[in-house]
This record gives structure tokens, sequence and C-alpha cells, in this order.
């Protein structure tokens, strides 16, 4: 039995996570969601004097936004979208028999024009956009979403389902920049607090095919994206549990976000993947946050 499997099914024998019979999609204990809770609200703190605003999104974009994203093109292997039945009587009939007789039956299924949510700060981005030109300064949001990628795995820590915590920065490339700078930073203070084995390396997202390649070592190349790495089920292959990135005006151009002198804005995020950080936690502290360390709990607890 590998860690991951070991820790995984640990975790269901304790009822902190409990399986649905998909890989990566599990029901979490009160125990767990305290956990996030709790880390959410430290979380929080650090950023709340220079937030301007805080918005928590469904599990569901539009199909339009989503296409807008790029993230189809990108990344086709980890997106999902949304069907459901859209027919008639006789439709109604064929899908009952395909049930009864154990035929599949979701060929009748329809696009809706919703797609499942990959990354927490896509909504963000055309809400923005309505409003028209950025204020003065740039716009900073702390928001929280519930993310889908389809990548069914038996590491706890690569679930299908999971929820993002991100603060993302609207402005000019310098503004975008520096909070990047200055949340690269607070990561590590924050793995420092938490007493997490950590460091942050440059990364790149899993972009598919031939020229995703070409996309992934050019965003390495000039240091767009950087991960917080902590050791959770293997030590030589550590867990992503925050990224660092700098989108530079990609999505200002996508959804024609304008600064106040008309340019495109640039933007930049930091992302607490929060199943991951509790799974840390859980991982290195053991199994009862009672017994975890005194300087996390403060932390945590208060």
């Amino acid at each position: 039995m590998d860690a991951q499997t070991s820790f995984l099914d640990t975790l269901f024998d304790r009822g902190i996570l409990h399986e649905s019979g998909v890989d990566g999609l599990y029901a979490r204990s009160a125990l767990f969601e305290d956990v996030i809770r709790r880390f959410e609200d430290y979380v929080i703190g650090l950023g709340r004097d220079e937030t301007d605003e805080a918005m928590v999104f469904p599990p569901g974009m539009t199909m339009a936004d989503f296409e807008t994203s790029g993230y189809m093109k990108n990344f086709p292997q980890l997106a999902g979208t949304v069907h459901a039945f859209c027919g008639d009587t006789h439709d109604h009939m064929a899908l009952l028999e395909c049930l009864a007789t154990g035929k599949d039956w979701t060929d009748g299924q329809k696009r809706t024009g919703l797609a499942l949510t990959p990354a927490a700060c896509y909504p963000l981005y055309p809400i923005v956009a309505r409003r028209g030109a950025l204020p003065e300064g740039g716009l900073t949001v702390a928001l929280q979403s519930y993310c889908f990628r389809h990548e069914p795995s038996k590491d706890p820590a690569r679930m299908q389902m999971f929820r993002q915590r991100e603060y993302v920065r609207v402005g000019s490339a310098d503004e975008a920049i520096a909070f990047r700078e200055t949340w690269k930073r607070r990561g590590s203070e924050i793995m420092t607090a938490l007493e997490l084995p950590h460091h942050v390396d440059v990364a790149n997202d899993p972009f598919f095919g031939r020229a995703g390649k070409m996309m992934g070592a050019s965003q390495r190349e000039q240091e767009l994206k950087f991960e917080m790495l902590v050791p959770i089920t293997s030590s030589d292959k550590p867990t992503a549990c925050m990224s660092f990135n700098y989108h530079q005006d990609n999505f200002g151009k996508a959804w024609n976000i304008r600064q106040r002198n008309g340019e495109p804005a640039h933007t930049a995020c930091v992302g607490f993947g929060l199943e991951r950080i509790t799974l840390a936690l859980l991982r290195h502290h053991g199994l009862e946050p009672a017994e975890w360390p005194d300087g996390v709990r403060k932390v945590l607890w208060g």
C-alpha cells in the first residue's frame, strides 16, 4: 500500500473523511471543517485591512465566461461542464427505458450554459469588467469558491471537488507584481506559524498537449507562477498548498477590464488550497487537533 492510499484509508477509518465510491469526492467531518474555518479566519484577518470587498462564488459559472477564460483551450483534461435533461415526453420515455435496461442514459443530456468553476478567481473578472474602469489604485478582492478539476486520484490532497480561498489584485503591472511578492512572503510566514515544513518554488500550470509544454516552459521562464510546497503524502513530490500567480494583462484583455488610464488591467492572485492545508496540518501534527503544538493552536484557536 502506497503512502497516499494509506493516509486516505486512515482518514476514512477515523471518520475525518467519508468515501463516496468515486476517487477524489469525499464528505468532510465536523473536525475537518472546523480546521478549514479557523484557517480561513486566520488568513482573512491577515488581508482584511487591504481588502476592498469580499465575495463567495457557487461551484458553477456561465459557459460564456468559462470559454472567455481560455480554460477549455488550455486544460481540457481537467474541465467539467453541466448538462441536464431538456427533452419532451417522448425523450422521457426513452430515458426511462435506458434506466430500466442499464443502458447509457446520458446521451439525452444537453449543455445547460453552465460550467463547473475550475479556479476561484475566474467568476470575479466579468463582474469587475461590467463596472467600467477600475478605481484609482486598483482593486483587491477576497473570495472563496468550490472548484472542480477532473483528475480522480487516491491522493487525498488531489480532490476533484475542493475549495480555494483567494485574494485577487486588479490594477497596474506594478501593483499586481507587488501584491504577489507581498503574499509570497506572507505565505512563508503563515507556514512557519503553522509549523509546517515548506518551500516556495517556481511552477507552471498543467497545460495540455504539445503546445501546452511550450506554454508551461514559458510560464516558468518568466516566473509567472510560484507554489508553496508541503510534503503531505510524499517527501519527494510535495503538494502545492498555495500558489502565487501573476497573469500579466491576459484577463484584463480577455474581459476588457480597464485601468483608469484606459490600459488593460493586470491581475495577480494568491490561492490557498483549503483542503490541502488542512490535510497538511493533520499529517504533520496528528489527527487530534486538541493535541497539536501550542503555537499552532494559538494561531488557529486564539
